[in-house]
């Protein structure tokens, strides 16, 4: 297998409103970045995954862009970005932008051309359509709720928006639109970025005769079949390809909702003539994300290992996997997969970390994992400021479908703000985050869960993603072995081998918070395995293990 920097790379995301603040105005900056620089050092990551910080009017948290090449005056200048940039790879850490590219803020001056008159020259750079029996073009329901299409008066047509009303979708089929954007991208590669992170990619090429979906809980159609991995997706991420991304050695990741295993291995192809790796969803929807998102289900852990292996499987040999738990866009994984109580959160958070890292692929840590910062206890709707939370609570308590206190746990439980909350440095004011008011409550369990208290504790879960990172870096067979299975069927345990050339690794993760028996495989001698990292004090290999709660054992041995 082809050995590349990206492959070995440890990328932490940054959410850079929730960072840190420099200026004490509440809100998280780019100079906050470049202050923490020797934080994310210690930490060992390689690359920063920057959430996007273009010039947008906010509506989306700035995946609604209204200037692709200026930086939104919040976050600072274009002079503050240089530095940032110029700081990290003073530190040896890469950039990756976030490249948000299937829409725009309608702010932008192409779309404020567009919708002026049906001959502008922009008039083609977005989607309309005209009403169809006096009414919306088709059924498909936006993914923030709500139709697809909104209804412009100045023309009388409908544009598509497969977000928010502020967010128009870019028309894909027009060539000018796509050299528009290379032209963008080529310029920030200049600039002297590392990579682009693409905002659903796969959803850039629609059906272009927009037939009505299947219709769901919403009462909206399913876009899926005719929006997610496209009839000319593929063709459009070849273009950006030859045009841009093959001319700069960068790390490339698309967001692809909806994507198989088989889509992926075009998008991550090992030829390299579309991305580097593809971020599906599979085992985050396990719990009723994409079909439903807003419930108290559970990950069942036969399901999560069953998807999990699928992907570390079948994309071996054939395209790279991109390994997370966390994002801007989900809720905080120890509160969701592992145990956030006082007595197992940082237990369970480390063995969610064992099993992940260990696998193969690129691994993603958001900001504050690496803290096991927990989900938030938001008092009421006021407390929640993500536009997708906001909208389906209105939508599901007023038309009568989920009742308003089942709403509020949902929330607690899923929303896309439990991740959004402010990092949580030390234990004075605001968590350390700023000297001002946050735009966004911080977790009032930050005396207790804080970046300083973990550096300074040997310990913590900090210093644990610390040796998690530094033995990727010192196995090859931790970035390159092959992975298979073991004990499918368990329902507490997930149990898994690496192997390369003559060297294998076990790995043992308890997902309960109770005692599990464990019988060693019988091709593994305790007496030549050696242990690489364990959450519990280490032990000494033994046929048949009793397991602690949330136990993480990872041992290496011969083949």
């Amino acid at each position: 297998m082809k050995k590349t920097w990206w492959k070995e790379s440890v990328v932490y995301q940054i959410y850079p409103r929730s960072f840190y603040d420099s200026n004490g105005d509440g809100i998280g900056d780019l100079g906050g970045i470049t202050e923490k620089m020797d934080y994310l050092k210690e930490l060992g990551i390689d690359v920063i995954w920057l959430s996007p910080v273009y010039e947008s009017p906010n509506d989306d948290n700035g995946y609604d862009i209204s200037n692709y090449q200026g930086i939104m005056k919040e976050f600072g200048t274009m002079e503050d970005f240089d530095r940032m940039l110029d700081a990290a790879h003073t530190h040896g850490i890469r950039i990756v932008m976030d490249l948000v590219v299937n829409h725009t803020s309608d702010e932008h001056p192409w779309f404020i051309e567009s919708r002026k008159s049906k001959d502008n020259p922009y008039r083609n750079y977005y989607i309309w359509k005209d009403p169809k029996d006096g009414d919306v073009p088709n059924n498909w329901g936006s993914c923030f709720g709500g139709s697809a299409w909104k209804y412009d008066e100045t023309t009388q047509m409908y544009f598509l928006h497969m977000f928010s009303q502020k967010q128009p979708d870019l028309n894909w089929e027009n060539d000018t639109v796509r050299s528009e954007i290379f032209q963008m991208m080529d310029w920030w590669c200049q600039k002297g970025i590392d990579g682009f992170r693409m905002d659903v990619i796969s959803m850039i090429s629609k059906d272009q005769n927009f037939p009505d979906g299947q219709l769901k809980k919403t009462g909206y159609g399913d876009y899926g079949p005719y929006v997610c991995n496209g009839p000319r997706v593929h063709e459009y991420l070849q273009e950006m390809n030859q045009k841009v991304l093959s001319k700069y050695n960068l790390l490339t990741v698309g967001e692809c909702a909806g994507v198989t295993v088989d889509e992926a291995k075009k998008y991550a192809n090992l030829e390299g003539s579309e991305l580097n790796m593809v971020f599906q969803f599979e085992h985050m929807d396990l719990d009723g994300g994409e079909t439903f998102k807003w419930n108290e289900q559970k990950i069942c852990l036969t399901d999560l290992k069953a998807t999990l292996s699928k992907w570390q499987n079948e994309l071996y040999g054939k395209a790279w996997n991109s390994l997370y738990w966390c994002n801007h866009d989900q809720p905080r994984i120890v509160s969701r997969l592992g145990n956030d109580s006082d007595k197992y959160r940082e237990i369970s958070a480390k063995m969610l970390a064992t099993c992940l890292h260990m696998m193969q692929g690129t691994p993603y840590i958001y900001q504050g994992e690496e803290l096991g910062m927990t989900n938030v206890p938001f008092q009421s709707l006021d407390d929640f400021r993500d536009i997708e939370s906001i909208n389906a609570y209105h939508e599901y308590t007023q038309s009568g479908q989920i009742a308003p206190e089942d709403m509020m746990r949902y929330l607690h439980y899923k929303s896309r703000d439990n991740a959004r909350t402010p990092m949580q440095w030390n234990n004075t004011a605001n968590a350390g985050f700023t000297t001002g008011t946050p735009w966004i409550m911080v977790n009032p369990n930050y005396p207790k869960i804080n970046a300083k208290e973990q550096v300074e504790r040997p310990d913590s879960i900090f210093h644990y993603y610390q040796k998690l990172i530094k033995l990727r870096k010192a196995h090859e067979i931790i970035v390159y072995g092959s992975y298979q299975l073991l004990l499918p069927d368990d329902p507490n345990l997930y149990v898994y081998t690496r192997e390369l050339a003559e060297e294998k690794l076990l790995v043992i993760c308890n997902f309960t918070d109770t005692r599990q028996s464990f019988t060693l495989p019988s091709d593994c001698n305790p007496d030549q395995m050696h242990c690489l990292i364990a959450n519990y004090p280490e032990r000494v290999p033994e046929k048949q293990m009793l397991l602690n709660p949330y136990e993480a054992l990872v041992y290496q041995t011969k083949i």
